[in-house]
This record gives structure tokens, sequence and C-alpha cells, in this order.
């Protein structure tokens, strides 16, 4: 019996149980075919995956165009519905000062703010007082304040401010127009009988109105418009002479010519421009007014405290022995006041 050969790789176990496989006849060229289709394949593979990237890369363009058109278009719709609500809001009170007119608009705008001033005042006494309403009284005084306060503004602020001395000068006329005449209005009897009739009915639309009207109850109250006619007159002479010695005492300390001389040494600490700006005596040292644009700044920067002290001093003693005569006066005159307006 032939014995069948076993590959020496191979156990006899794994020979018995695992016979040698019969060869098998591949064609020549298989190899090839299978890696020719593999390489096809793959190559189709690749093709349509460039195509799927290129279809999502155009398709990511879109989107991201057609977001940002959108966004735009927000944008732009915002922009619109914002400006629609701004132009149907009204400005608010106070935003329309001007700061640069000329001289003679200064006074043609004080004479248009009495002017309506005037006409609203007069408008609103015409009420009877079994008809006062917020609506006829109380309502075109407060939008008169609210309207006229940027125009007043724009008339008084260039005093402080302007550069040119006719704007300083037609600014402080306009502010003395304005003045006389709201102190004129705040002692007019008529048009206090109707605010005060309004008062009285205690028909407040809200707790801003009820104080607004308490307001004007009290400023014509304080100018004796709730008392007798003896007594207003009496207390309006009183108020007149109390207005005359502030303004006298207020012009003595503006008249002031008061100055201290100093040394170079004793003006320590203070800057090359200040020394500048200080006049000198025939000594050679330097004038300090009692100025206070002169005052603060040594105050605040001169490194020598004998002169702090003389300066501060000397400041406070200004005008002492004209003005004590004027304190005097409103000090005795203010208890009769007080005793004609209780």
């Amino acid at each position: 019996m032939p014995t069948e050969r076993v590959s020496p790789c191979l156990s006899t176990w794994e020979a018995f149980h695992f016979p040698p496989r019969a060869p098998q006849n591949f064609p020549p060229n298989c190899c090839l075919v299978e890696k020719s289709e593999m390489a096809e394949g793959q190559e189709s593979s690749e093709k349509m995956t460039a195509k799927h990237k290129k279809r999502d890369a155009n398709l990511l363009a879109f989107t991201g165009a057609a977001a940002l058109l959108a966004l735009t278009a927000g944008f732009a719709i915002s922009a619109f519905n914002s400006h629609r609500r701004r132009s149907k809001k009204k400005d608010l009170p106070g935003s329309t000062v001007r700061v640069s007119l000329p001289a003679p608009e200064i006074l043609k705008l004080a004479d248009r703010i009495i002017a309506k001033s005037k006409e609203v005042h007069d408008t609103v006494t015409s009420i009877p007082l079994d008809k006062v309403s917020y609506a006829n009284v109380i309502a075109p005084l407060a939008d008169l304040e609210a309207q006229q306060f940027p125009l007043i503004q724009s008339c008084v602020f260039p005093k402080l401010v302007s550069t040119l001395e006719d704007v300083r000068r037609a600014s402080a006329e306009a502010e003395r127009r304005i003045d006389a005449h709201i102190s004129t209005c705040s002692k007019r009897e008529d048009l206090y009988r109707v605010v005060k009739a309004f008062s009285v009915k205690g028909e407040w639309m809200n707790p801003e109105a009820k104080h607004y009207v308490k307001c004007l109850v009290t400023d014509f109250e304080r100018n004796g418009l709730n008392l007798t006619v003896t007594k207003r007159e009496e207390a309006q002479r009183l108020r007149a002479q109390i207005d005359e010695l502030s303004l006298r005492y207020i012009r003595n300390l503006n008249d002031d010519s008061t100055c201290i001389l100093f040394s170079e040494a004793e003006l320590t600490g203070l800057p090359p421009e200040y020394l500048k700006s200080l006049d000198k005596a025939e000594n050679g040292k330097y004038k300090v007014a009692m100025k206070s644009h002169h005052v603060l700044i040594l105050l605040e920067l001169c490194k020598v405290g004998t002169t702090r002290r003389i300066v501060a001093t000397t400041y406070g003693k200004r005008c002492g022995d004209v003005n004590l005569s004027v304190l005097e006066r409103l000090v005795n005159i203010l208890p009769f006041l007080f005793r004609n307006t209780a």
C-alpha cells in the first residue's frame, strides 16, 4: 500500500484531518483583472466623493450667501423700523439748546420768549373759575415751561462761555428781561386765582400733576398773593429792599481791588504760566489779586504755608467794612418780611 507523503510542516493528525487541497486553476490574468476592477472601483468612488464634496461645497456656499443676504436684509429692516420709531418720537425738552447765537438773535429770542409767555398766561387767566380744569389751566403752563426752558438757556448760557464781548452783554440783557418778566408773572393775582381754583377742586390727573400744582401755588403765595392788599404791598417793598441790598453786596465783592505782594520764593510751587499772568510791583514782587481764579490756584499749588494762610485770611475778609453794614440791614429786614407773609 503506497504511503501518502505528508508535508513536514504538518503533524500526522493535521495531515489526516486536513488533507491537502487540490490546486485551483486560475486564469493567468485573473489577478490583473481583479486589480484593474478594484482600481476602477476606487477611481469611481473617488470621483463620486469629489463630486459630492463639490456639490456640498456649492450648497454650503449658496447657504452661506443666502444666510448673509438674510442677515443683511434683517439689519436693513431693523434699521428702517428703528428710524420710523425715532421719527415718531418727540424731541426731549432741553435737547435743543443753542450756544452759538449772535448778539442780535439772542435779544430777538428773548423777546419771543416773553411774548409767547404773555400769550399763554393771558389765555389761562381768561378761563372762568367755575370751568377750570387740568387741560385748560395746568397743562398749558407745564407745556410752556418745558418748551421755553431750552430757549431760555440759549439766551443766558452764552454769558458764561462766549469769548465775544457783545454776545456776553446781549446774554446778560436777555437774562435781565426774562427775569423781570418771570417776576411779573409770579405776582399776577389773576393767574394765582385760576391756579388756586383748580387746586381747591382737587381733580388730580396723577401724583406728578398734584406736586406741580402745589409748587405753583407755593410760589405765588411766597410773593404774598394770598395776603391782603396792604400786607402784599408791604411784602413787595421789603423784597425790593432785599434784592437791592443783595445786588449791592455782590457788586462790592466784584469791585474789590485788594492785592497782596509776594516774592518769587514765597510763591514756590506755582507754575510759570501763573506767575506770568500776575502783574509786578515796582520792587519786583508779584501782585496777587483777591480774585477767585488767582486765589484758588495759589491755595492748591503753593508750597509755602505762610503764603497760603495770608491769602486765605485776606480773601475771607474782602469788603468787610462795606458789606458788614449791608448784612446788618438784611438781617433787620427779614423778620418784618416773615411777619407780613406769615
